[in-house]
């Protein structure tokens, strides 16, 4: 079969084409924007990428045309496919009925954490030689890949964002897993959804798809998770973070901690991953793969391997003695808790002395443009010693936003502005933690080459 995709370039839709090419299928694609990493990769794997969407693409004649999110009405090749009465499909569609049907499928969804636990998961089930397929909205380090075909199993990345412009239901709800994780639920993508209910009715659509002889592995600290399955529920339920000790837990640190389930304790992890929401992570993903079949003492040990995921935590290079540190976070919650998550492994390494710890960040998701959740970032960054902030091309004043955080935290419209500053206030032994979903204008690599000429250039002159 020759599929043509639309917005190929996408981590989702590049991942369903790496899946379709390893079927055997002809894959090709375009997008508006054909670039590096995913460009690259596409185009290791010999799918031919066409930049925009000219209706001239209709000459291919594909079998099938599947449509990314990103296309809406009004783009000239879905007109002319529209026109034409052509035959398509959404990404997620093409997946459940091309890849996922007859599989065992493990689903990851969540507000946080999708991408980290997804790859724990497919690590965890890969260490146990099950061979797992596995779609992820990142590169987990242990396989330099998002996706990979596999065997029976299939863990995927479960996003509630909608489908398509013809299918306004989350991609989850295409997915169909016999294990479903739920890892938290908070209120996100303001440009489709009115309120946190409206994300809540989606879950609990999800939930409706799992089979009676299926798992739900839900964290048992969220408050709208225990809404969705109050709405109805007919799986087995694992909870994880139980209190009441019911269900899954962990005892310890955050680098080294104890696993128990209903009190008892089954395994121990020691692994490089901080913050307690890695904690929190690791026992979902422990409980779902004890679902597929693994022993939890043995997703213990494989999680004692696990490297983790490009853009999470991600050191991108040390210059003049200061650390650039990459991450995905956005939402504000994941900005307060991946900044308490560097705090904390610095603190726990004896190697490290006092030092500080520099935000910089860019309010870059659509919920973040509409300025949904500026006032939550003065408490989201406090976490932070000095903050700085990108607010070029937003609707909204981020100064203005920053305010209550006093000299702490600064405002600039301009990028190149913004480095200078950082490189200026920046000491030996700081970290600098970039916080973005998207690509920040190059800001990682440019923060190490402004820092290493200050450093260059405040180095001693030898004498002769």
């Amino acid at each position: 079969m020759h599929i043509h995709i639309l917005g190929i370039c996408g981590t989702f839709m590049g991942g369903v084409a790496a899946l379709a090419k390893q079927a055997g299928h002809r894959v090709t694609g375009c997008d508006a924007q054909v670039y590096p990493p995913m460009s690259t990769q596409l185009r290791q794997l010999d799918i031919e990428l066409i930049e925009g969407y000219g209706a001239d693409q209709l000459a291919l004649q594909p079998d099938l045309w599947v449509i990314g999110n990103v296309v809406s009405r009004g783009n000239a090749l879905m007109e002319a496919i529209l026109d034409a009465g052509q035959p398509y499909i959404s990404g997620p569609q093409w997946l459940a009925e091309h890849v996922l049907q007859g599989r065992w499928t493990l689903a990851v969804a969540g507000t946080h954490g999708k991408t980290t636990t997804t790859s724990m998961l497919a690590h965890i089930l890969d260490v146990a030689g099950l061979n797992p397929g596995f779609l992820i909205g990142g590169v987990p380090l242990d396989f330099g890949a998002s996706a990979r075909l596999g065997s029976n199993f299939f863990v995927i990345e479960a996003d509630e964002y909608d489908t398509a412009f013809f299918d306004k239901r989350s991609k989850f709800v295409h997915y169909r897993p016999r294990t479903a994780v739920l890892n938290n639920l908070e209120y996100d993508h303001a440009d489709i959804f009115p309120d946190l209910a409206a994300i809540e009715t989606q879950f609990h659509h999800l939930v409706r798809t799992v089979p009676r002889n299926g798992q739900i592995v839900v964290n048992a600290r969220s408050e709208a998770l225990q809404r969705v399955l109050a709405r109805g529920c007919w799986s087995e339920v694992a909870r994880f973070e139980d209190d009441a000790q019911q269900g899954w837990s962990a005892q310890g640190g955050e680098q080294q901690f104890e696993v128990l389930l209903r009190g008892r304790r089954i395994g121990k992890v020691n692994w490089g991953q901080s913050g307690a929401h890695n904690r929190s992570n690791a026992l979902a993903a422990i409980a779902a793969a004890q679902h597929a079949g693994v022993f939890a003492d043995e997703a213990c040990a494989a999680l004692c391997s696990f490297q983790g995921v490009k853009r999470r935590m991600e050191l991108r290079g040390t210059a003049g003695g200061v650390q650039v540190i990459d991450d995905f976070a956005h939402h504000p919650t994941a900005i307060a808790t991946t900044l308490a998550g560097l705090r904390q492994q610095m603190q726990a390494d004896p190697q490290t002395q006092p030092s500080r710890i520099l935000a910089v960040f860019e309010p870059r998701s659509n919920t973040m443009k509409l300025g949904a959740m500026k006032a939550l970032l003065p408490d989201a960054l406090a976490g932070a010693d000095l903050s700085f902030g990108y607010g070029g091309g937003l609707g909204w004043n981020l100064a203005e936003a920053l305010l209550p955080l006093g000299a702490k935290a600064q405002a600039f419209d301009d990028l190149g502005v913004l480095i200078a500053a950082v490189a200026s206030a920046a000491q030996p032994g700081d970290r600098v933690l970039v916080m973005s979903n998207g690509g920040f204008g190059g800001v990682h690599d440019k923060l190490l080459q402004a820092l290493a000429a200050r450093a260059s250039s405040s180095a001693p002159t030898p004498q002769p």
